[in-house]
This record gives C-alpha cells, structure tokens and sequence, in this order.
C-alpha cells in the first residue's frame, strides 16, 4: 500500500490562540470551583438543615415543635457550641436543656453540658456519650413499632402512644433509681428517666415529618416544654477540640515560599518562550510505503487489546460478503440478503446457516472468533467450488 502526499509547512500555534482555544475549559473550571466554594460554606454555616434542628423545616428537622412550644410560652433558644448554651442557660431550675450530639463532643464535655440544667433531655445517645454521663444505662438496639404508654411520666401518659423509629435503652444496674418508659416487652425502652436525665431513644416521634402522628405532639410538649425555658443544643465543629500539627509552611524558613515563587515564574517563562517552537521540522521523502502487513497486524492488535471481536469479524465478514457477490456474479449494488440467497442456492446450504455465519453469530471468545474466520474461507472456497467447476 502507497501513500503519497506534498509537503506541507506546519505551524505552531501561537500562544493566544492556544489561550482562545482552551478558553471555554478555563471558564468551565472557575464556575465549577465557585460552586464548590458556595456549598462547602452552605454545608459549613449553622447546622440549620441537620436533623432535630429547629430551624430546619424538612420532614427531618422539628421547627414545627419548636414554633409550638413558643406560641405555648416557652423560649426556645437554638445554640451549636458548648460556651453558647452556657451563656444561653439563665436559671438551672427553670430551663430544659436537649442535647443532640452527632459525636462532637468527647466525655468530660459532654459531662460538662449535662451538669448545665436540672432537667437534661439526651438524645440518641451512643455508648461512649452514656459511659461518661449514664454508666448505668446501655444501648438496646433499635424500636421500631408503635410504643404505647406504660409508665407513670406525665408526658407519656398524656401521649398514650408514641410512634415512629426509636433507639431502645435499657437499664443495666439494679440500684439505679431509673424510671423506664415505652417498652417493647423484651427489656427495651424508648425513654429512660435517672437523676434529671432523659434518654430518648424516640426521637422520630419529634420531627416534622411524624409530629403530628398518633400522641406524638402530647409526648413532645409534655417533655419539653415543662420549663419556661428550652435550650436546644446540637454540637459542631465549634466544639471540636484538637491539637493541630504545624504545616509545612510553618516549619520551612522564611526565604523558601519567595524562592519557589521566583522558580514558578521563571518555568512558566521558559515554557511560553520555548512552546512557541519545538525545533525544525523534519523533512521526509514521500512517498512512503507502509505495508499491508503492517497495517492489518496493527488493527488485528486494536481488536485484540480492546476484546472488539465482533468489530473484528464483521471487518472479515465485509470482504467475505464482497467476494462472495462477486464470485456469484451479482451486480455491485446487491444487498446482503440477495448473496446469502445466492450463496445458499449455489452449495445447497440452509439460508440460515449462511446467514448466521454472515451476519447474526457473535463470538464471545477468541476461539469462536478464529473458527468463524475458517468457517468464512471455507464458505469462500466452496462456493468458488460450485461457481468454477
């Protein structure tokens, strides 16, 4: 195979068109980064949109609960810090305090924040939180049925049931002096009163998705809104406490962030100055010959890297199907059905058969790929049989 062309000057592209070209990436890039920087400071600001948040209005969040207990007289006030809660508790004796932590806050905070108020409501707490605050309390896997009253707290017994998915509690030392409410019968509660303390495990029952389910509403206003006060308290990273190591910025010398920024503008410098030209061309005699080989080896290596065996039997099939319209006399426009008619005619083969082997048959390993490529040559050799006696 030959391949002939002229020669050609080829021009490198100057640096602004390059600019002109990628243009539309660079633009592309700055909108994507802009709105990552707008929802990672969404995602990072108040945790307005996290579950049990009162200011969160989603079928996760509970604003319905709160705006209810301040039409009822309670002052609900939000806060997301340990020091903001301190400041935000003015009477211990008049003020409940709900916390719900999404583990921020390690034992002797968490034990700080319960000391805060008389009366403390802990929500969903995990084993280490009921470790540093309620030892004698341990996890009981999970509630999910409708609970109903069965103990002699007022708020329970108002609701009459409580619904929706809960974490159950149990009480695992004897002499604690522990009120246990909302079983399931098997040693499992929803509620567990000691000291002051509420464990909730109900904590579905208060959002806004489910509030207005069953006694939830009674069970929610009768447990937090006995105090003229309610401080409702969801941990963040405010209260996250940890050592941070110094950078590498702080441990490097004073004269490297200078350097590596003389050494970035002078690559950038070198780069433009020399990608204006990649040295001269180089000239080659044409024509130049490639042979077929080389070319079919190449393709037949494509195939074989990307397993495109059908690409690569439908490539033999073309010319089988070419030849064989040929060696059956048939005018060059003749459509595929009209060889395998002819084909079939000629070796007194099933149009079937001829058709699979032409058209439908896909082979699904190599083998099947190389013995449909013999099963072509010898269709070929046999109908040159029949055509040339």
């Amino acid at each position: 195979m030959t391949i002939s062309a002229t020669p050609q000057q080829v021009i490198t592209p100057t640096v602004r068109r390059s600019l002109k070209r990628g243009a539309y990436w660079v633009v592309a890039v700055v909108v994507v980064l802009i709105i990552a920087v707008i929802a990672i400071g969404i995602s990072g600001g108040a945790r307005q949109g996290a579950p049990l948040s009162i200011t969160n209005a989603a079928p996760s969040g509970t604003m319905a609960l709160a705006e209810v207990l301040r039409q009822q007289g309670v002052d609900v006030v939000a806060t997301t810090s340990l020091e903001a809660t301190r400041d935000a508790i003015e009477s211990r004796a008049n003020t409940t305090l709900f916390i719900y932590d999404d583990n921020y806050l390690d034992g002797e905070q968490l034990a700080e924040a319960v000391s805060l108020a008389d009366t403390v409501v802990l929500a969903s707490p995990t084993f280490e939180a009921l470790q540093a605050v309620a030892p004698s309390i341990a996890q009981a896997g999970a509630l999910d049925e409708t609970l109903t009253s069965d103990c002699a707290v007022g708020a329970v017994e108002r609701a009459g049931t409580v619904s929706g998915d809960s974490d159950g509690y149990r009480v695992i030392d004897d002499t604690a002096d522990a009120v246990t409410c909302l079983g399931n019968g098997d040693g499992a509660f929803a509620l567990v009163q000691l000291d002051g303390l509420t464990v909730l495990g109900a904590t579905q029952s208060l959002t806004n998705e489910i509030i207005a389910n069953d006694g939830n509403a009674a069970f929610a206003l009768g447990l937090l809104g006995s105090k003229d006060a309610l401080v409702w308290y969801l941990p963040s990273f405010d209260d996250y406490e940890q050592d941070v190591p110094a950078t590498l910025g702080d441990l490097s010398p004073l004269w490297v962030s200078p350097a590596l920024g003389l050494l970035i503008l002078t690559f950038v410098a070198a780069a433009v100055w020399r990608g204006r030209r990649f040295g001269p061309l180089v000239v080659e005699n044409l024509p130049v010959t490639v042979k077929a080989s080389e070319t079919m080896l190449g393709r037949a290596r494509l195939y074989e890297k990307s397993s495109s065996r059908l690409r690569a039997l439908d490539s033999l099939r073309i010319g089988t199907i070419q030849r064989l319209a040929i060696e059956c006399g048939l005018p060059r426009l003749a459509t595929v059905d009209e060889v395998i008619g002819a084909v079939a005619a000629r070796t007194t083969t099933d149009v079937a058969a001829v058709r699979g082997l032409l058209v439908d048959a896909i082979p699904s390993t190599d083998r099947e790929l190389v013995s449909m490529s013999d099963d072509l040559l010898t269709l070929e050799r046999t109908v040159a049989r029949a055509t040339r006696p």
